[in-house]
């Protein structure tokens, strides 16, 4: 019983979790600046993002697999925003 609600509380968890980058991203857009993140800690994470992607890809585990597919796609609207702000801001 109690394994069934904590994989479900998990599973919603996965997925909104990632969510949290909306607010991020739709500042980045509004200010049209994404100064205050260090494009190198975007690139880091993002990295490490992809190589444990394969991991959750392959697993039998749904609440680690919809955390990565959600999370992947999110984060990489992040790192796409702080690129192309950042590239905008040095021309």
């Amino acid at each position: 019983m109690f394994k069934e609600l904590f994989s479900k509380i998990g599973l919603f968890a996965a997925v909104i979790l990632p969510l949290w980058n909306i607010p991020l991203i739709a500042r980045m857009i509004k200010r049209k600046s994404s100064k205050d993140i260090s494009l190198w800690w975007a690139l880091g994470v993002f990295a490490c993002l992809i190589l444990m992607a394969p991991s959750g890809f392959v697993s039998e585990d749904i609440v680690w697999k919809v955390f990565n597919i959600v999370n992947l796609v999110m984060f990489s609207l992040v790192v796409f925003f702080v690129v192309l702000y950042q590239r905008g801001s040095n021309e």
